[in-house]
């Protein structure tokens, strides 16, 4: 991995902020290029409580270096800075050494955007509900479900070399609507090679807590929304407590889905509780099976017109000055989809 120093990039604000992550926007001044510069949190590392977050971060770039530079959606790491005080980079005073990552930055929108934003009134649940659940519209050079087709090839490529990625929830999840293609914008909740991750008394984790994952964010019992406004807000969102109760969860949400679906749901979401893949394969194939009854469900429903257009009203808030902080050009990118 190539080393780089900090004075390579113009910093141009801060993109996210979480527990673990601190997430700025910079400009390459070698190639003009658009970037993400990410370091532990401000406030972990003030406190010298970031040493988790700076493993984590090795880890990531270990499997990136095994799988992930291989995989077209996952952004390409630039370079890591060495371990330093950075403070006179980030205008800040906290004393305390860490690394910094520089990654191409992702195009598109976050399928589920930052929560603080709903105190704007901003509808963050958009790119889930349009892009991912409820997709009745796409350019011709797109093809059927190319969410969940790439989450699940991803998955593959680092299956393939002994890795499975975890937390690939909407928030962490890119989309170009004009391409169709998803960006990974954090691959580091990672199981293999040693690694053995358990969150809270959900116990060791393993590539079924990625499908389960795939079921509740990705696969929609209900039918699209009759209104704008039921694109508006993420779905089902609700932190997963355990594998076995969340796909208890998952098979009840699906009790009142046609016959068809509601079968092979419930025998792909019982064979995940059972933990009984033994390849990401046989997954998604069982997965692409509910997902075409859900095209063949959607494509026979009478209201299908009235539902393409508030499918197509939901989508004109795409055009809003929020969406102008993402590497997004409304104007090309829904032009084949807003008629």
């Amino acid at each position: 991995m190539e080393t780089v120093t900090l004075d390579r990039f113009e910093l141009v604000g801060p993109l996210g902020s979480g527990a673990d992550y601190d997430v700025r926007a910079a400009v390459d001044r070698e190639t003009g290029a658009p970037v993400v510069l990410k370091r532990p949190s401000p406030q972990a590392v003030s406190r010298q409580m970031h040493g988790s977050t700076e493993e984590r971060s090795t880890r990531a770039l270990e499997a990136y270096e095994r799988a992930g530079q291989y995989c077209d959606v996952v952004p390409r790491v630039i370079g890591v800075t060495e371990v330093a005080i950075h403070d006179e980079y980030f205008g800040e005073d906290l004393g305390q050494p860490y690394s910094v990552r520089a990654e191409e930055r992702a195009a598109g929108i976050p399928l589920v955007g930052d929560p603080r934003s709903r105190i704007l009134r901003v509808p963050i649940g958009l790119g889930q509900n349009l892009f991912a659940l409820h997709p009745l519209a796409q350019p011709d050079t797109v093809g059927d479900w190319p969410v969940q087709t790439q989450l699940l090839d991803a998955q593959e490529i680092y299956a393939n070399a002994g890795y499975a990625v975890l937390d690939l929830g909407p928030h962490n999840v890119f989309y170009s609507p004009g391409t169709g293609r998803i960006a990974l914008v954090d691959a580091s909740a990672l199981v293999g090679h040693g690694v053995e991750r358990s969150q809270g008394n959900r116990g060791p984790q393993d590539v079924h807590d990625f499908y389960v994952e795939m079921v509740k964010f990705y696969l929609a019992p209900e039918l699209p929304p009759m209104d704008a406004a039921g694109y508006y807000d993420p779905y089902n969102q609700r932190p997963v407590i355990s594998v076995e109760d969340e796909c208890d969860d998952l098979i009840r949400s699906f009790a009142g889905a046609g016959d068809e679906l509601r079968e092979a749901a419930t025998a792909c979401i019982g064979k995940v509780r059972q933990r009984g893949y033994t390849a990401v394969a046989d997954f998604g194939a069982d997965l692409h099976e509910c997902l075409r009854l859900i095209t063949i469900r959607n494509d026979r429903m009478p209201e299908r017109p009235a539902a393409l257009e508030a499918w197509r009203g939901a989508l004109h808030r795409l055009s809003e000055d929020h969406w102008k902080r993402y590497q997004f050009d409304a104007n090309t990118e829904l032009a084949a989809l807003a008629s």
